[in-house]
């Protein structure tokens, strides 16, 4: 064999082998960019609920809707409603299909007084047009979420604490007195100390070793809470939960998409590949957005995060979520119905909006990575 031909071969053996480098980094690359768009679907007929015409206590918005799911399937929500007087309430609406509420409660479902006392200082709720503190509102509790545990269903809310603070309060309801819309909520209690701002803190769906599970932060660490019974929580004593306290955006940016994270969204969902969260963050060149990402937490240690999105699950692309506040998602509800996957999220701060997805596509996405 001549010494061309040799040449020859090691020329094409060359060329195969940068082509097949090539190929597999250009299906490499393809497939990290399939995981990293993976999106869930907006509902067709989105936003499903908006502030009706005339309904004062829900003139200006109904958004950040919790969700829970009856035996029967039915999904039935409670939203966060701001009235022409500027105070956030509850609504509420059921539907069978996790899609229409065409059955809506006529009049709010809860309603948060200040948590200060009556007498002291800055007991009243009060307004300043520039500088409000959360969400457009001035007064009342805000941004509810759901779980269903050992036949109750508890809601934790943000509550104004005067003016400058927000806390966190824990309501509970008896589910046959839920679903029969038996409004019996128990008296609030407050799980987060006063004079500090603390939001979004979630219960998981099922007591872990015997206790309550309360996921009140997920930066600069993933942080749990177990409870044995709330209560033990008072305001004339000292037991309240420790949570990282200060503005998530004073924290180090991140080196990921979710250059700053938020706060957790809905309640845990419990999966085979681990507890599955949704959260808000900011990506670094689009800080006016709230995007949603998803994680999944480790079932036996839920401080550990085992796998991250690596990107957006969903964006503010539509009209209905820049309508009123400019680039806002802000899911606080989900149910898995059939397999599907259903978040519920408030758009623009001013609309009740679904997304959905099959939960093994989400969950296949995860782990892929």
């Amino acid at each position: 064999m001549s010494i061309e031909t040799i040449s020859y071969f090691i020329v094409m053996l060359g060329i195969a082998v940068a082509l097949v480098a090539a190929l597999v980094a250009f299906v490499f690359r393809v497939g990290k960019e399939i995981v990293k768009y993976f999106k869930l679907l907006r509902h067709k007929d989105n936003p499903v609920l908006s502030p009706p015409e005339y309904s004062d206590w829900e003139a200006v918005g109904t958004y950040n809707p919790a969700a829970v799911k009856d035996d029967q399937g039915n999904v039935h929500i409670v939203y966060r409603a701001i009235g022409a007087d500027g105070m956030s309430r509850f609504g509420y609406a059921v539907s069978p299909d996790g899609k229409n509420f065409g059955d809506k409660s006529p009049y709010p479902i809860f309603v948060m007084q200040s948590p200060r006392k009556p007498g002291e200082q800055d007991c009243l709720p009060k307004f300043d047009p520039v500088i409000y503190p959360s969400g457009g509102s001035w007064g009342g509790s805000e941004d509810p979420r759901m779980v269903r545990i050992d036949g109750r269903i508890y809601l934790t809310l943000n509550a104004f604490d005067g003016w400058d603070f927000l806390r966190v309060a824990v309501s509970s309801i008896d589910e046959k007195d839920f679903f029969s819309k038996k409004w019996k909520w128990s008296r609030p209690i407050f799980i987060s100390p006063a004079k500090e701002i603390h939001k979004n803190w979630v219960l998981f769906p099922e007591k872990i070793n015997g206790k309550f599970a309360v996921l009140h932060s997920i930066v600069p660490k993933v942080e749990v809470e177990y409870i044995d019974n709330f209560n033990k929580f008072s305001d004339e004593g000292s037991f309240f939960i420790k949570s990282w306290c200060g503005p998530r955006i004073s924290l180090p940016p991140r080196k990921s998409w979710d250059t700053w994270i938020r706060s957790q969204g809905p309640p845990p969902i419990k999966t085979d590949k681990g507890w599955l969260v949704l959260y808000h963050a900011h990506e670094r060149n689009e800080f006016h957005k709230y995007k949603l990402g998803a994680m999944l937490l480790d079932l036996n240690d839920p401080t550990k995060i085992t796998h991250s999105s690596v990107g957006p699950i969903l964006e503010p692309d539509e009209w209905y979520e820049n309508d009123w506040k400019p680039g806002v998602i802000y899911a606080c509800g989900a149910v898995v119905k059939d397999g599907e996957l259903f978040v519920y999220y408030g758009g623009g701060d001013k609309h009740v909006c679904v997304a959905h997805t099959p939960l093994n596509d989400l969950l296949e996405s995860l782990i892929q990575v």
